[in-house]
């Protein structure tokens, strides 16, 4: 009723109409090509000319086509438009997964490699624990009701009394415990926030830390106790201790994490960790119990006690990614099967692979490409540039429809 004229003419009306849908046709076709470049981001086309030399590109996260992006006609716009409709299921089914479902499907995608990690940090956890908590026992911080004391040097009362460790029987097993959940939730974290990491560089020194950055990180959290007890010992005020603590944990953490993730579980531990305490204190009975000589401003323990659990945070988050890393699909796949890659005779010659299955990502330079003036990690080769070669890829018999086997054949081949 809108669009009619006043003097009521059927011509006009229709001339009207037409006008009016024809301008709502061509705000429809205004938003799909402001759309369209958001899209381009968040799928990985590159804004490379030379790769999108009028040709069709295969997407290996897929089974859509990839239209050259200096493609600018109203056809390639609404191609490229559904193509993005489709191809971003498999993203977007990785990124709108709940942090839970994330974490299930991290064990359950490899349940042998989730078995050897939390083995591997409940062991390092109840092996390292009773040395750090015999520096409190030693140094006066807490009494045990039924003590332990192992001489490492010489004889009780003899020998160096920093070689003896003083603790209690069910201290292993609680810092084993500890060990395993803030490596779980290390690796549970790194994964969910890795989805919007972008500045590559950071995210791989977080991620990947080395076996001596790893090592620093035990021996200054071991330094941080064994300094708490020491101060203790020398009767320095609690305020001083909790000062000189906490800016140990703050310079720590910055220098050996510094992720949102280690954040998070350092924060949790550091909370976590003493309202265990009280637990303890509470409830376990006067032959197996313990509690501080200094109940502090708590009535437990002294506050001091927080920026101390703190920095185990790092310290067990750095180990846990190296185990992590060391324990990836390849490593425990090549336990059962001692050859990552398939032997040469089982090979089949290729003149685009040379044999090696494996070719190079035509969406971006060495796993990386620059979009909006924005270095980004490439989706379709997952940063490694390369992608699996398919002018071979039937021969072998898999499955091309199978995207996790395809990714393990990848992840076998060596770089």
């Amino acid at each position: 009723s809108i669009l009619r004229s006043n003097q009521g003419d059927d011509n006009n009306d229709v001339i009207i109409s037409r006008s009016g849908t024809m301008k709502l046709l061509s705000a429809v076709v205004y938003a799909t090509l402001a759309v369209v470049p958001l899209f381009d981001q968040t799928h990985g086309f590159s804004g490379d000319l030379r790769r999108s030399s009028q040709t069709l590109n295969l997407c290996t996260r897929c089974t859509s086509v990839r239209y050259p992006r200096a493609a600018s006609s109203l056809l390639n716009t609404r191609a490229k438009t559904t193509l993005l409709s489709t191809s971003n299921d498999d993203d977007d089914s990785q990124t709108e997964k709940p942090p839970i479902q994330l974490l299930i499907d991290t064990i359950k995608s490899n349940p042998a490699r989730s078995i050897y990690f939390s083995s591997l940090m409940a062991l390092c956890g109840a092996a390292l624990g009773p040395f750090l908590d015999s520096y409190h026992s030693i140094f006066g911080v807490l009494s045990y009701d039924t003590p332990l004391i192992f001489p490492i040097l010489g004889s009780v009362g003899e020998g160096p009394e920093l070689l003896t460790c003083v603790t209690t029987y069910w201290v292993p097993f609680l810092f084993g415990v500890a060990g395993f959940l803030i490596g779980w939730l290390y690796i549970w974290l790194d994964a969910v926030f890795q989805v919007e990491e972008n500045d590559i560089n950071q995210s791989q020194a977080q991620l990947h830390p080395t076996i001596s950055k790893v090592m620093v990180g035990i021996s200054y959290f071991t330094l941080q106790y064994w300094l708490s007890g020491i101060l203790f010992a020398n009767h320095v005020d609690r305020t001083s201790i909790l000062a000189l603590m906490s800016v140990l944990a703050a310079g720590g953490f910055y220098l050996l994490d510094g992720s949102l993730s280690g954040f998070i579980t350092s924060a949790a531990t550091a909370i976590g960790g003493p309202l265990i305490e009280v637990g303890l204190i509470s409830s376990i009975p006067e032959p197996w119990g313990y509690h501080y000589n200094d109940a502090g401003e708590t009535g437990f323990f002294p506050l001091w006690i927080i920026p101390v659990y703190f920095l185990g945070g790092p310290a067990n988050g750095n180990l846990a990614r190296l185990f992590w890393n060391a324990l990836g699909d390849e490593a425990v796949e090549s336990a059962e099967d001692e050859s990552p890659v398939p032997p040469i005779q089982k090979r089949i010659p290729c003149a685009n692979c040379q044999g090696t299955r494996a070719v190079l990502c035509p969406n971006c330079d060495d796993g990386t490409y620059v979009t909006y003036g924005q270095q980004v990690i490439c989706k379709a080769c997952r940063g490694k540039g390369r992608v699996i070669c398919r002018s071979c890829f039937s021969q072998y018999g898999d499955d091309p429809n199978d995207i996790e086997n395809i990714r393990r054949i990848m992840d076998k081949i060596p770089d």
